[in-house]
């Protein structure tokens, strides 16, 4: 390590075709460590002659990777699987670095992002397809998978290694290769995470890296060429209908993981005990951003005060500051812009009426902090019931009825997750049929499973993100119909 605490040797550089260099025209842009403001290293910042260099080696190295074995292919994932858990530290901590979390979150992630890994070297191997006699008895349909092309993927700052490889591990068992172009805020992990797929035996031009500041720059060049034939991002929805209306011209197959507004339901009969170490998880993990963070508590009012008395307790005991001190379970921010929202969306639900029972305040620096804050009486018209917060803030409201309470759930454009706690086994199965979400969490306040299929409906998204699904997203149908003789 560096008196950084990077890695000596990470790179810090565009990837295009196994070779690591500076971006096309020279510029550089900085990595910002959040907990202290200060920059950790500079990387290239990738231009758009980047970007078309990278589509130029990933489209000469697809048709090698797609024809390469499967078997091969699942190994290649595979070691890579163990390569990450071997280097969990090295990741763990940089991630901290880069993004802030308590590095126990991070090595969380680094659990959670290799066994995408692991997941998709076994997926692999089990493509199939199908072939049996048409209905008319004059044919066999034979149904055949193969890979869609060069993907362009697209990762969000919050979760720098799982986010790279729940998008890169089912491309590359599905056989395309990937361009991604990690945030400018978090890159070095995507970057260290790529070195280390070259090191376990991906071929050149099959993983290519563009981390750039200048995203819609880099992106023109690549949806508008015929080569690119799939785009996966995960990010914001205003951002998600851009992309959308670029990928139509093209007519690309897209994954889009988007934004979400998620509920937290706590009916009469729930075990509190459980539903509050549940909203513990599902709004402060990852210092609340995340775009599955629980953004609206809808508690029955006849637990209302408990609850929102015993999760006060438990965020007055929470510790705020850097990820990498022993104890701390609530790190910064992304940046300064994060922490304006932040605050401004509290104040916001003070304006309407909303009650304080604990934090509401920004930390002085250095570095991007904010207080985790506990909100009662969030009322109608607040942002804070419109918008998603990605901060540490947890807003109460209250309902009388379950037809109440799930019209509240559903009142937003957004439809990523939800979450409900509840003993009554009919109620529950009623909330999986009326809850408008792609996922649910039903009285735990975690989802994400690499064999699961992550991902939304309404503004939340489209296509699926791990499972059996997640590959399917990298692969398309082929149909050939054989005469009978």
């Amino acid at each position: 390590m560096t008196d950084t605490g990077l890695p000596q040797d990470l790179p810090t550089g565009v990837l295009i075709n196994g070779e690591w260099s500076g971006a096309a025209d020279g510029r550089t842009v900085a990595v910002i460590n959040p907990a202290t403001g200060d920059e950790l290293t500079s990387i290239a910042d990738a231009a758009p002659a980047d970007a078309r260099a990278a589509l130029d080696a990933a489209a000469a190295a697809g048709p090698g990777w797609a024809s390469t074995p499967p078997r091969q292919r699942a190994e290649i994932l595979r070691r890579a699987f163990d390569e990450v858990t071997r280097r969990k530290d090295e990741f763990a901590r940089l991630m901290t670095l880069e993004m802030g979390k308590p590095l126990a979150e991070a090595y969380g992630e680094v659990t959670y992002g290799s066994e995408f890994l692991r997941w998709f070297s076994e997926e692999a191997v089990r493509i199939g397809g199908r072939y049996g006699l048409n209905p008319e008895g004059t044919g066999r349909i034979v149904v055949s998978q193969r890979p869609v092309g060069p993907a362009y993927l697209i990762t969000p700052w919050n979760f720098p290694l799982a986010m790279a490889t729940r998008k890169i591990a089912p491309a590359l068992a599905a056989g395309c290769p990937v361009i991604i172009k990690p945030a400018a805020n978090t890159p070095l992990t995507t970057l260290l995470f790529a070195q280390l797929l070259s090191e376990v035996g991906v071929p050149a031009g099959v993983v290519n890296v563009i981390a750039s500041s200048r995203a819609a720059e880099v992106t023109e060049p690549l949806l508008s060429d015929p080569r690119l034939r799939k785009l996966s991002f995960t990010g914001s929805t205003p951002v998600g209908r851009t992309l959308l209306a670029q990928a139509a011209q093209n007519v690309l197959r897209t994954s889009m993981e988007l934004g979400g507004n998620a509920p937290f339901l706590i009916f009469a009969d729930a075990d509190l005990d459980a539903a509050v170490d549940g909203a513990m998880t599902a709004k402060f993990r990852n210092i609340g951003q995340a775009c599955t963070a629980a953004n609206r508590f809808i508690v029955h009012a006849s637990v209302a005060d408990e609850f929102v008395a015993r999760v006060t307790a438990r965020v007055e005991k929470m510790t705020v500051g850097s990820g990498l001190t022993e104890g701390v379970t609530i790190g910064p921010l992304i940046d300064a812009k994060a922490v304006d929202s932040t605050d401004a969306m509290v104040a916001d639900a003070l304006d309407h009426g909303a009650r304080l029972t604990t934090g509401g305040e920004r930390i002085a620096g250095p570095g991007y902090f904010y207080e985790p804050t506990v909100l009662r009486d969030v009322q109608p018209g607040s942002r804070l019931l419109r918008e998603e917060i990605f901060g540490p803030v947890l807003g109460v409201t209250t309902f009388e009825t379950d037809d109440e309470a799930v019209a509240a759930a559903n009142d937003t454009e957004y439809g990523l997750v939800s979450y409900a706690y509840t003993t009554d086994l009919a109620r529950a199965h009623r909330l999986i049929e009326r809850l408008e979400t792609g996922m649910m969490g039903l009285n735990t306040g975690l989802v994400s499973n690499a064999a699961a299929p992550f991902g939304g409906v309404k503004a939340s998204g489209l296509g699926r993100e791990g499972g059996q699904e997640g590959i399917a997203e990298y692969l398309e149908s082929k149909y050939t119909l054989i005469p009978a003789t």
